[in-house]
């Protein structure tokens, strides 16, 4: 409901959107703890990104994964191992808003039923196991007419090959970034991925390609420039709601354009390497993030009193009795839950 109520005000301002989310998850085994720690992801291969010795190991997982999705009507595009041991990443065609919300949910479901019926374990969870890459859900996103004739995000003539509307939706995103954090990243473990120089983006900001950066222009597609510009979303991960997640993207991007908002100046470069507070962090935890959310007008009064009640007291539970134990028991719960 939250997501249609974001596209039907969308569609009053003449736009349809048009999202993908782009996954990456831990292919391995769920081996038993020792000594009275909580069991654990042992992944599958220690292989580098893109690695062939990573495609093979996991060769027969990926076709039958591939065709599971296939059978369910979602069209896949690309797939490889990603940097992470046991590391995978395999992206599905973009959709109008709801459609896209509701593949990523027969996507999770798909990438770790393939895998228990192979006696493996797929874990979607942000940072299933210390000290590896996070698992993104990074959200694509592009505003389109109502016929899907014309891609409203894309000017050849810009710099960067994004028009004013997609300036806009980004001054929006920008603007209610430390919130959105809440409902992207919606878990405990979501921000032990959010750390600097991780490709996972950590700082408040915007730039063309800029992996580091909250918001990424993306590059166009050669020969299909103004098709193909869209914006990603790079703090979202897949324990977040798709629904919320996706309805709270369009809703920020929406108060952007109605208000004409300007995102500054893009970010060219790694956040990180700038004088320390030149760029706002993201919140740092979902505590954070949950105050942040409090504090925006714009998506409590979208979500609705009952609504944001109800995810700010579930997610404050989930802070406080994460808080009380360690580090291996939030990893555990995670993967063992997403």
């Amino acid at each position: 409901t939250f997501l249609r109520e974001a596209v039907a005000a969308l569609a009053e301002e003449g736009f349809v959107a048009v999202a993908a989310f782009e996954p990456e998850f831990t292919l391995g085994r769920r081996v038993p703890g020792t000594d009275g720690e909580p069991d654990r992801l042992l992944p599958l291969d220690d292989s580098l990104c893109y690695a062939t010795s990573g495609f093979d190991q996991a060769h027969d997982y990926a076709m039958r994964l591939v065709r599971a999705l296939q059978a369910q009507g979602l069209r896949v595009e690309h797939y490889h191992p990603e940097l992470g041991h046991g590391q995978q990443e395999l992206s599905v065609r973009h959709a109008q808003a709801m459609r896209a919300a509701d593949n990523h949910v027969v996507y999770r479901e798909t990438v770790r039923g393939v895998a228990f019926g192979m006696s493996l374990w797929a874990s979607l969870a942000p940072k299933p196991i210390a000290g590896q890459a996070g698992n993104g859900a990074h959200l694509h996103i592009s505003l389109w007419d109502p016929e899907l004739r014309r891609n409203a995000f894309g000017d050849p003539a810009d710099r960067y090959g994004v028009s004013a509307t997609a300036y806009r939706f980004i001054g929006g995103l920008i603007a209610h970034l430390p919130a959105l954090t809440a409902l992207t990243c919606g878990s405990v473990n979501g921000f032990r991925r959010l750390a600097p120089r991780s490709w996972s983006s950590a700082h408040v900001c915007y730039g063309m390609d800029n992996r580091e950066a909250a918001v990424r222009i993306c590059s166009p597609m050669r020969g299909a420039a103004e098709a193909s510009a869209n914006l990603e979303i790079k703090p979202s991960d897949s324990s977040a709601n798709p629904y919320l997640s996706l309805g709270a993207v369009i809703h920020a991007g929406l108060d952007g354009i109605r208000r004409g908002l300007d995102p500054g100046a893009a970010v060219d470069v790694d956040p990180a390497t700038l004088p320390e507070g030149s760029v706002p962090r993201l919140p740092r935890s979902l505590d954070e993030a949950l105050d942040a959310l409090e504090a925006d007008d714009l998506l409590m009064d979208a979500l609705g009193p009952l609504r944001s009640a109800a995810y700010l007291a579930v997610k404050r539970s989930e802070a406080r009795a994460f808080a009380a134990e360690d580090v291996s028991y939030e990893l555990f719960n995670h993967f063992r839950a997403f």
